[in-house]
């Protein structure tokens, strides 16, 4: 499983998310997304138009994670360094491993990293 994780402030648009993922996406065959929990509604439309399923993360999960970034801004809203990163990694499952850390979308009202899960 390849999961994109997504990070975002509450103004984010579908834009946004779709500039995200293009940024940190490139190469890699996303099949699923993530997030924390209360942004699933902000993603759902992304997760519709490319046909891919949502996996919400709860809080507990993403503070779980350790990170390749340490945002302070993330630290002091979610308990993490990067709520992309750790959404990818909490999502992908046990021993996933980070393959792009998180990009910023032009905007700056969303972020996205691309974890991989190992398989069942």
């Amino acid at each position: 499983m390849i999961v994109a994780g997504f990070g975002c402030r509450s103004g984010a648009t579908l834009d946004s998310f779709r500039d995200a993922l293009a940024l940190a996406g490139k190469g890699h065959s996303v099949t699923a997304l993530a997030a924390p929990a209360d942004r699933e509604r902000l993603l759902a439309p992304l997760a519709d138009a490319l046909g891919l399923p949502f996996i919400p993360v709860p809080p507990d999960a993403l503070a779980a994670v350790t990170t390749a970034t340490a945002s302070r801004a993330s630290f002091a809203a979610r308990g993490t360094g990067s709520v992309a990163e750790a959404a990818a990694l909490a999502a992908a499952g046990p021993d996933a491993c980070l393959l792009t850390p998180r990009h910023i979308a032009s905007d700056r009202r969303a972020t996205c990293a691309i974890a991989k899960g190992n398989p069942e």
